[in-house]
């Protein structure tokens, strides 16, 4: 089950990297939807190439509230994912590797490649929405 769930979000992700595009004036056409969720609770971010703001898919990455993150490198090349304010660091992730699940502490989280640091994505957390009651 497990491979047939890293496949599936692969094959998304690849899907995502290839059809996104530029127009004649140069901006994206890449819509921004909410990040598929997988079925063990797990958002995973591919490392798709080293390519700037592109090098990420989904790239905004937006979670639910406390969602874990998994950065799965689908490269040829090793990379390292680090948010920018040092707090989360995957190690080095060779081809093919995954990072193990990782909680991120803020609402928003600017990222990066530290050995490619052009690589840069970055993630949203949906912030879990108040209850409405009654007011008097």
């Amino acid at each position: 089950m497990k491979k047939l769930v890293t496949a599936s979000v692969l094959t998304l992700g690849l899907g995502m990297w290839g059809c996104s595009g530029t127009n004649s004036n140069g901006s994206t056409n890449s819509p921004v939807a909410p990040t598929p969720v997988a079925s063990n609770g797990v958002v995973t971010i591919n490392v798709v190439a080293i390519n700037g703001a592109q090098s990420f898919s989904p790239n905004p990455a937006t979670l639910p509230a406390g969602q874990m993150v998994v950065w799965h490198n689908v490269n040829n090349t090793t990379h390292r994912v680090v948010l920018n304010d040092g707090s989360l660091d995957t190690g080095d992730l060779a081809p093919g590797a995954s990072s193990q699940p990782m909680a991120l502490g803020a609402a928003s989280a600017p990222y990066h490649c530290s050995i490619h640091p052009e690589m840069i994505g970055s993630v949203n957390q949906d912030t879990p929405a108040s209850p409405s009651g009654p007011s008097y």
